[in-house]
């Protein structure tokens, strides 16, 4: 078969270029269908919801861009810290397209995610054939296309976050950067010829416009110039190592970050300081810090080319150490952002800890998300590392950097993952390339025919010369490409499997539907706060009208509230009205009520939304935030049980669960309750059982006093190490081990249609909406209780006993306006006593009866 020309051969690449980038875009539009089959709005996760919002706010306002926001984190509003290219660009499509309604701008906008992961397959190709060949781009591009992970996830449909773009624009940096680089070793560059600086200047220019299209969409941007500062110190190094100058780089550098310095001056700081997580000057700091620390690289290395080779590595590490005990004397401000902006990074804490995408990198996560693809990982580390001590080439070493960097930031927290991937695809594709370039005329061997040796013998001779056998091809050669194929071919299946079971169970992943019910209920049954949702506003001279009020739930929710139901939350996805004395991890952990109200008043708080995952699954979330140190122990323990000649873990929840406010609102609807059924259980202390957690001896279902008097005779007499106790279970959280006293400042106002346990029998809701009141107050003694109807049908009764011969009550029996209310009269149990409260009283703290 004859070989391709040049121009049928980049007509082939085009096609699998195209075909590449359809089905990538084709597998991120998968979940499509399921978002949008409702037909109301509905996106993957949390914070793609504020981007919406975003995108509505820049239509709204001729897209000038919000960096206040007072439809969060109240009383104090949130400043934005991202910026505003990704939202734009949505914005400008969705102007393109006519959308304007919620439905139609979501649409929109979860488009951008897959058509940004599929423009990703030819810009790794590119990259691949600039650091290889065409064979390494094409095989790079193909496993860009199929990779998984948070990559995949984060491009797909509805993942309405500006993670892709990040990804999309650092790559074009990286793109550009190479180009520059390989363009700067190609000719001799001389400070005093204007036309040899022109093409490495152009260049670096262009990179440093394509850096600043990342910076305008996140500030970690700034990552990026960090992996290009390491990668100028050890190109300096081995250059100077070899006897060349590294000129070109140095000019390169310079246009790069010079641009980025003026691209940010006109953009303007958005906060004061030098933090590098917001746009501050730290950057500009940065940038200049990289063009100097070139140029005294560069002079440093001129200075000691004629010296031993080992002179100009030391006297760098000798600059650092002054440098950095320089920067520490002058600068402390700046040297401690520096310092903390590292240890932050690169460390972690048991808060964090809590934040799914802030955990660190496990290798089960890495092998479900990669597979086989780290293997061929390492093998393109191997590959650009051999290459590099045979090759002239600092696009290889850049490679290097830039995939070790992402590679240890992967390893800290797991959201840089989705960065991680363009490097595995890219890496994997210059091994595999490598291998099948250098064997292949091996395998061509074994299915060309039989040719003869050229030879000039004449006669004889040349008749037997005819008959000569073709050369056969190394079998380890062709074994190390037949290897690697099916390697890849692993790679690419296995992440199409993972990449469609993800798309297709991301088609129903958008709002929980009961989410939707509680929050399009709040927006239409609660007073508006007064503040214009769509309205720009200036942090420094921003005040909260009156009316205005916020509502507290866990900071998951917190875009949901500003989305959906158009008020403002106390605490957000962004880690915000989180922690301290007011933040919504206090108010939900609380043990007493007086506590919790005083966290209501403090943050101008009047509603309350909790759901059983707040309930449940999350509390330890909660309890981490409240306290690091203690976390969920002492609420939610473990202890080990023996089954079938093993132990295994059960986790029992404590009477201080019970009395914290989430449990109180959701599970008990603020009322008093007892104990009836609850579990009875002996144990051995961890330290006396010889194992990590206590071992369950006996346990048992006793009825509430029962199990009291049952423990407290144990403990009376109990061995050193042992115990009893009492517990409740996830089974039935309405069942607390110890009486649990009522609220008096919270009323049920709405509750989702969804049963937790059982779809037949009423129990308890999925999400519920309480209000903070002043309650109204009713002399007596005793217990007071009173019949209610929620907005679903179920019924229930509040009930609460006297403190100092007061009851404060908190829903009315006449004129509540909403969906909850009561079915009669107030009555003190055992007296025959009536009472009628007005909603009046229970709003101002009236006294009735």
């Amino acid at each position: 078969m004859p070989p391709f020309d040049e121009k049928q051969r980049n007509i082939l690449i085009a096609g699998a270029l195209i075909l590449l980038s359809l089905f990538a875009l084709w597998i991120r539009l998968i979940p499509m269908a399921g978002l949008t089959a409702a037909g109301v709005a509905d996106v993957l996760g949390n914070d793609p919801w504020y981007n919406l919002r975003q995108v509505e706010s820049l239509l709204a306002n001729g897209l000038t861009y919000a960096w206040y926001d007072p439809m969060t984190l109240f009383p104090t509003g949130d400043v934005v810290y991202w910026g505003p290219l990704f939202t734009q660009i949505i914005a400008g499509l969705a102007l393109l397209t006519g959308a304007t309604t919620h439905l139609d701008i979501a649409f929109v906008a979860s488009l951008v995610p897959p058509l940004m992961g599929a423009a990703m397959v030819p810009l790794v190709y590119f990259i691949g054939r600039r650091v290889a060949d065409s064979t390494t781009g094409i095989l790079a591009a193909l496993f860009t296309a199929v990779i998984s992970g948070q990559y995949l996830y984060r491009s797909l449909f509805g993942f309405v976050d500006h993670h892709v773009a990040e990804v999309l624009f650092s790559t074009l940096f990286a793109l550009a950067y190479i180009v520059a680089l390989s363009a700067g070793r190609e000719e001799r560059i001389e400070l005093s010829s204007i036309g040899t600086l022109k093409r490495p200047l152009v260049l670096g220019a262009l990179a440093g416009v394509a850096y600043l299209l990342g910076l305008f969409v996140m500030p970690t941007m700034i990552l990026f110039a960090m992996i290009a500062a390491v990668y100028t110190a050890l190109q300096f190094v081995l250059d100077a190592w070899h006897g060349r100058e590294s000129l070109d780089l140095a000019v390169i550098n310079t246009a790069v970050f010079l641009v980025a310095t003026v691209g940010l001056l006109v953009f303007g700081f958005k906060e004061a300081g030098f933090g590098l997580s917001r746009y501050t000057m730290g950057h500009v700091v940065a940038y200049l810090a990289i063009v100097l620390g070139t140029w005294v690289l560069f002079a440093i290395a001129r200075a000691t080319r004629e010296r031993p080779k080992y002179v100009y590595p030391l006297s760098l590490a000798g600059l650092g150490i002054v440098g950095a005990l320089a920067l520490m004397i002058a600068a402390p401000a700046l040297y401690g952002v520096l310092v903390g902006s590292f240890f932050s990074f690169f460390g972690q804490s048991a808060v964090v800890l809590t934040v799914q995408e802030a955990m660190g990198w496990s290798f089960d996560g890495a092998w479900q998300a990669f597979n086989v693809g780290l293997l061929l990982m390492i093998g393109g580390f191997a590959v650009l590392i051999y290459d590099l001590f045979r090759k002239d080439r600092p696009d290889h070493l850049f490679v290097i950097i830039w995939s070790a960097v992402m590679l240890a930031s992967t390893w800290q927290h797991v959201r840089y993952e989705y960065y991680l991937a363009v490097n595995i695809a890219l890496l994997s594709g210059i091994f595999a390339g490598f291998v099948v370039s250098a064997g292949w005329k091996d395998v061509q061997t074994l299915t060309s025919s039989p040719a003869p040796e050229k030879t000039e013998t004449k006669g004889r001779k040349k008749a037997d010369a005819a008959k000569a056998p073709a050369r056969k091809g190394d079998a380890r050669n062709v074994l190390a490409v037949a290897g690697v194929a099916v390697v890849s071919l692993l790679f690419v299946l296995m992440s199409v499997q993972s990449g469609m079971a993800v798309a297709e169970a991301s088609g129903y992943g958008g709002m929980n539907p009961q989410w939707r019910q509680a929050l399009e209920w709040m927006a239409e049954n609660t007073p508006d706060t007064g503040v214009d949702y769509y309205g720009i506003y200036e942090k420094e001279t921003f005040e909260y009208p009156d009316t205005a009020y916020g509502v507290m739930s866990w900071w998951d929710y917190g875009h949901y509230i500003t989305y959906l139901a158009q008020r403002i939350p106390v605490a957000n996805p962004f880690q915000h009205g989180v922690t301290g004395p007011n933040g919504s991890a206090a108010f939900f952990m609380q043990q007493e009520e007086a506590a919790a109200a005083e966290i209501m008043e403090n943050t101008g708080t009047r509603y309350v939304i909790t759901d059983i995952e707040m309930d449940t699954g999350k509390f330890w979330a909660m309890a981490t935030w409240y306290d690091p140190a203690v976390a969920q122990k002492g609420y939610l323990d473990t202890y080990l049980i023996q089954e079938s000649g093993s132990y295994n873990r059960v986790q029992l929840n404590t009477p201080a669960y019970y009395r914290t406010m989430v449990s109180r609102l959701h599970n008990f609807d603020g009322s008093m309750a007892e104990p009836s059924q609850v579990v009875y259980v002996e144990y051995t202390e961890a330290g006396v059982s010889g194992f990590s957690a206590p071992v369950i001896t006996n346990a048992m279902m006793l009825n509430g006093s029962e199990a009291q008097a049952k423990a407290d005779a144990y403990n009376a007499n109990a061995p050193a190490g042992k115990g009893a106790g009492l517990f409740g279970t996830d089974n039935n959280l309405t069942l607390p081990p110890e009486e649990v006293s009522a609220l008096q400042h919270f009323r049920l106002v709405f509750e989702s249609s969804r049963n937790v346990y059982n779809a037949v029998t009423p129990d308890i809701k999925y999400v519920k909406v309480f209000e903070y009141v002043q309650g109204a107050r009713i002399a007596g003694e005793g217990t007071i209780e009173v019949d209610l109807k929620a907005n679903t049908g179920r019924t229930f009764t509040y009930r609460q006993e006297s403190v100092n011969g007061v009851f404060v009550v908190p829903y009315s029996t006449s004129g509540n306006p909403y969906g909850v209310t009561a079915t009669g009269p107030y009555r003190i149990v055992g007296t025959g006593q009536t009472i009628e409260v007005s909603e009046d009283a229970v709003m101002q703290g009236l006294t009735v009866g």
